[in-house]
């Protein structure tokens, strides 16, 4: 049986770069090859996976694999595509080169995720955001993301007793965490009071609680852990892999709005065919687009009991020190979201921690970790990594 390994990492700084849609792909791509030591070169890349949301509209490019593997020196020879779904193209594209790498389809696949978001009037920023959105039905009557996720964390708030502190403690959290992340579009703390009274967005959000729009990239590559002998004595499993959609149209789904049920089936997919349980992971990089997001997202993964989240996070449960480490990089909330390139960098994360490598961000003794994109409430993709086949 082909075991599946992920071998390099590579990532460009998030932020509001001046760097063009090509650079940033170029930066991520030259970092993932200059990590191995000249060991891995372009030429042994037979596989190619750009993740990419809507560089039509903010880079006025298409056709990005081509793009991507040209500026890389990249001449694929199995495969080669381009793949959108959202908020979780990245973590999308991990898992179709693992499928790819298990079907004895391709060698070694490199996977990059790009995203270049800041456009010169924040007016269209706002526009392209939506077209994630069913724009028919909810975009235009301005059902858009903060206040698709404002209405879950009241849900929550109501049902749960969930507190406006609670939610803000992971802002302060995150932030703390990307301050030492030198690749983080925030490099600075906040303190519970800046959260607390921060430019209102949406109630109950203020500014801290929802992740910015962020330009960046990242790069993996992904082969057999046979292959992998050549290269590397530290490969990290790819061990387990779960995705659950449930729709698009957010009206259409769910009276509970507390409860993500399609991240359950997800996380539940991936635990098993790791063979793992939830308290066996260690670090886990998860999707906090908002606070309350990864307040819900532990429930849902089973790091506490539902409707335990607030309580977590008060306790410093998902903290250094407490039962797992979430989001040390910084999460979205901190490090930044640039869409296709964002689980491809959660997966940068969880290598070098499981690597230990990760430098003052490093989680000890960490052997089994954990990514997870949504694209909304109703959709949701995990995957697992370990140190070694559990």
């Amino acid at each position: 049986m082909t075991n599946v390994v992920v071998i390099s990492a590579g990532v460009a700084k998030f932020g509001n770069r001046e760097a063009s849609y090509r650079d940033l792909i170029t930066e991520a791509g030259h970092a993932c090859f200059n990590a191995t030591g000249g060991a891995i070169k372009p030429k042994d890349i037979d596989g190619f996976i750009a993740c990419s949301v809507m560089p039509e509209r903010t880079a006025v490019q298409s056709h990005i694999a081509s793009l991507a593997e040209e500026c890389l020196g990249i001449n694929p020879s199995t495969m080669s595509l381009r793949l959108e779904h959202m908020c979780q193209s990245g973590n999308a594209g991990i898992r179709t080169a693992y499928a790819y790498i298990k079907a004895g389809l391709c060698k070694m696949v490199m996977v990059v995720g790009a995203e270049k978001l800041q456009v010169p009037v924040p007016e269209e920023i706002f526009l392209n955001m939506s077209t994630g959105l069913d724009r028919e039905w909810e975009a235009c009557q301005g059902v858009t993301a903060p206040i698709m996720f404002a209405m879950c964390a009241r849900t929550h708030m109501r049902k749960y007793g969930t507190t406006r502190e609670q939610m803000a403690k992971v802002a302060v959290k995150n932030h703390a965490h990307a301050a030492k992340n030198p690749y983080a579009q925030f490099q600075k703390g906040v303190s519970l009071e800046q959260v607390l009274t921060a430019k209102r967005i949406t109630t109950p959000f203020g500014l801290y609680d929802c992740s910015p729009i962020s330009d960046g990239a990242a790069a993996v590559i992904i082969t057999s852990a046979e292959r992998a002998k050549d290269y590397t004595d530290k490969p990290v499993y790819i061990i387990g892999t779960g995705q659950s959609v449930h729709g698009l149209t957010f009206s259409n789904h769910y009276t509970d709005l507390s409860h993500w049920p399609p991240l359950k089936q997800a996380a539940e997919s991936a635990y098993k065919m790791a063979q793992i349980k939830p308290a066996d992971i260690d670090v886990a990089e998860i999707h906090d687009c908002f606070t309350i997001a990864e307040i819900i997202t532990t429930e849902e993964l089973g790091f506490c009991a539902k409707g335990e989240g607030g309580p977590f996070i008060e306790a410093g449960q998902s903290d250094y020190g407490g039962q797992v480490v979430v989001n040390p990089r910084g999460g979205l909330l901190g490090c930044g979201h640039p869409l296709g390139a964002t689980g491809v960098a959660q997966t940068a994360e969880i290598f070098w921690q499981l690597r230990g490598e990760a430098g003052e961000r490093q989680v000890n003794n960490a052997r089994i970790g954990l990514t997870h994109n949504n694209s909304g409430p109703t959709e949701h993709l995990v995957n697992i990594f370990s140190t070694e086949v559990v």
